[in-house]
């Protein structure tokens, strides 16, 4: 279902955006199918003084939530791979090596990635580290991310996961040694941000661990 909607100073947006330097003039939906591409249009005050107007494309699909499990005596972490079709149709890669991650539509994070967990994974988990909170690509999209770990063992594990079918998911449960994963990254293997952002981080808590 495609939608063009010009709303003229959308109440939503000058509620959450508008602010001393910017304000809102006009959104309008170009297209909302799953998620909802919007043009909008705005006034800013630049720091020279001088007013300007200006337009921008911004795609909203909800914010997710993302989680790298490390098992600390195995040294391992759980990762999935599954075909995202932006890196096929840019890059040719018919699967994508990633962490576990899922829209949140609008239940709490904490909830949210365990059940992504027990879906993609495989594992159920009670207890989840909350890390931070990042935009990955913020010129164009309004998705925000929170980032999440949690140790995990063999004990956890109830399920093959693999995702559901019913919602065209086909995943692969791939369980590697953070040292290996780290090493994918360097190899062009792992080209997802958040993963990289996971794995790096992951892998300086384990060495400032280590080193004591």
């Amino acid at each position: 279902m495609l939608r063009a909607v010009s709303l003229v100073c959308s109440t939503t947006f000058k509620t959450k955006m508008d602010g001393k330097t910017v304000r809102i003039c006009g959104v309008e939906t170009i297209a909302h199918i799953k998620g909802r591409l919007i043009s909008v249009s705005y006034e800013q005050r630049r720091r020279d003084g001088e007013q300007q107007r200006r337009q921008r494309e911004i795609y909203d699909n909800g914010n997710p939530a993302v989680i790298l499990p490390y098992d600390p005596d195995r040294k391992t972490v759980l990762l999935v791979r599954q075909l995202r079709l932006p890196i096929f149709l840019q890059d040719g890669m018919e699967r994508t090596v990633e962490a576990c991650a899922g829209k949140l539509d609008g239940e709490q994070a904490e909830r949210r990635i365990m059940k992504e967990m027990q879906e993609e994974l495989g594992y159920k988990i009670l207890k989840v580290e909350r890390l931070f909170e990042l935009y990955v690509s913020t010129a164009a999209i309004m998705e925000k991310i929170i980032f999440f770990t949690c140790v995990y063992s063999p004990a956890n594990k109830f399920s093959d996961g693999g995702g559901l079918k019913e919602e065209g998911e086909d995943i692969e449960v791939v369980e590697t040694t953070l040292e290996r994963a780290a090493a994918m990254i360097a190899s062009g293997e792992i080209v997802d941000a958040k993963t990289v952002v996971l794995v790096q981080f992951l892998s300086h808590r384990v060495q400032g661990v280590a080193r004591g």
